[in-house]
């Protein structure tokens, strides 16, 4: 029989507890509503430009070149072998995209391999 008075005992403190903190999240709620807006501000202010990463003009000039590479007409550069890996595809149609002025993100830069003699 005791065992139940405890936890009768347990159930109220966990409910006045609750209460309490029930109380304390509404006034915060008034006080965090006006810092969000105020933090939304700020991060709009920070976003340089809301759309598309790359222009509908650079994703045809991809798909051109994936249609090339499983046809197996798609050729490398100065070498002119036979492109089979998707990536590669995909960095040509890119690379053709920026020549033509389209909007593309800039290119990784690549690290050049030192020649030793």
């Amino acid at each position: 029989m005791p065992s139940k008075k405890t936890s009768s005992k347990k159930s109220s403190a966990r409910k006045s507890a609750s209460k309490k903190s029930s109380a304390t999240k509404k006034s915060s709620a008034k006080k965090g509503s006006a810092s969000k807006k105020s933090a939304a501000k700020k991060s709009s202010a920070r976003k340089k430009s809301t759309g598309r990463k790359y222009s509908p003009k650079a994703s045809k000039s991809v798909e051109r070149e994936m249609r090339a590479m499983k046809q197996g007409k798609l050729k490398s550069g100065r070498s002119g072998k036979k492109v089979t890996n998707r990536k590669q595809a995909i960095a040509i149609g890119l690379s053709e995209a920026r020549k033509k002025g389209a909007k593309v993100p800039p290119g990784k830069k690549s690290s050049k391999k030192s020649s030793k003699s």
